[in-house]
């Protein structure tokens, strides 16, 4: 999955937990919300003054916008790893975080699992029917 695919696909689902994500997904999703808040930081600056410490009106507004769909896309990616989106709160104990980012690092379980299909069991039919 690229990176214009997986904001379209976190935005799709904005409040959406069945199923499951890929690591790309997650990842670029995060390298979407992190670059987005340091430009909207920025840009806060420069219009409204303040130094880079301050939270700005615009990045307090794309954290509140982005925060649902970081949780939902953090769950389906603890579902392609088997584990239910409770594990998040986890992350609120200082070696929690720690196997929190094991999880989000580690491959998905391959085929299917309690929370659904493999997110490219569709796909993989496909490609092996091209190769066949």
């Amino acid at each position: 999955m690229d990176f214009t695919t997986a904001v379209k696909t976190c935005f799709s689902k904005y409040v959406d937990f069945h199923g499951r994500a890929l690591r790309s997904e997650f990842w670029w999703w995060t390298l979407f919300t992190f670059v987005a808040s340091i430009v909207l930081t920025i840009v806060n600056m420069v219009l409204f003054g303040g130094d880079f410490d301050d939270t700005g009106v615009l990045d307090g507004l794309f954290s509140l916008a982005t925060l649902l769909p970081t949780v939902f896309v953090t769950t389906r990616r603890l579902h392609d790893v088997g584990r239910s989106g409770w594990w998040q709160l986890i992350a609120f104990t200082i070696i929690g975080i720690f196997l929190l980012l094991y999880w989000l690092i580690i491959e998905g379980n391959k085929g299917s699992n309690d929370y659904g299909p493999h997110p490219l069991s569709d796909n993989l039919d496909e490609l092996n029917d091209v190769f066949r």
